[in-house]
């Protein structure tokens, strides 16, 4: 006998990780809205697992209801990811901590694989790949190292997700070439299982995240000024 109850919990379990994934991997962006009836034909579902997993997405902030008009990819505010990119400060910096203590050798060559294509760039133009390893590298060091309150913390408030939901740069902050070496050198760092060093650069390389934020938000408030 088919378990019905079962049956509808695993569509809604699909349905939520398929959304979610495209959220993080950014084939629905920020602000857009989620069309619903060709998802539910492209995924071969009907809109009840859907609307189910667009629910709990929206219980995770990663999207939001309008009344009337559907549901749409969260875009936040300039002041709210700096409350994410505070709190990934203080866990990522922890995460690097740990994981220049657990590092395996085996994950060592790993971390050396990550930004391989732009070693020898002066001048990075390809920014959805860049983006793309820099959300890789990132999932990758919290693996190493956070182990699973830290993990869990991590996993479960979408703190990565939240940080990668601007419009522009692929959903990144700061240029790639402002970037790389700061990669880099956390990278050594832990490879080097230095966890001072790995802790301080993840800090810095998140807190420079922080300052471009309030540079922005300045800005804005300035032209406004002029403006009036």
């Amino acid at each position: 006998m088919v378990n019905l109850g079962a049956e509808h919990e695993n569509l809604d379990q699909k349905a939520y990780l398929i959304l979610k994934n495209m959220i993080i991997s950014r084939k629905l962006l920020p602000g857009e809205k989620i069309p619903q009836e060709k998802l539910a034909h492209d995924l071969g579902i009907s809109r009840t697992p859907l609307v189910s997993a667009l629910k709990y997405l929206e219980k995770e902030k990663l999207v939001e209801a309008i009344p009337r008009r559907g549901f749409f990819v969260r875009h936040f505010t300039k002041e709210e990811m700096i409350s994410i990119f505070e709190l990934r400060e203080v866990l990522e910096g922890l995460a690097a901590r740990r994981a220049a203590h657990n590092v395996s050798e085996s994950q060592i060559k790993i971390l050396h694989e990550f930004f391989r294509p732009f070693e020898k760039s002066t001048d990075i133009t390809d920014i959805k790949t860049y983006a793309k390893e820099d959300r890789r590298i990132h999932n990758f060091i919290i693996e190493v190292g956070a182990k699973e309150f830290l993990k869990s913390i991590l996993e479960n408030y979408n703190i990565i997700s939240y940080s990668y939901q601007l419009i522009s740069y692929e959903g990144l902050l700061r240029p790639p070439n402002e970037t790389i070496h700061e990669h880099q050198t956390i990278i050594e760092a832990i490879s080097n299982r230095d966890a001072d060093s790995a802790e301080e650069l993840m800090r810095l390389h998140l807190k420079k995240g922080i300052a471009f934020l309030r540079h922005e938000i300045d800005a804005e408030r300035q032209a406004d000024l002029k403006i009036a």
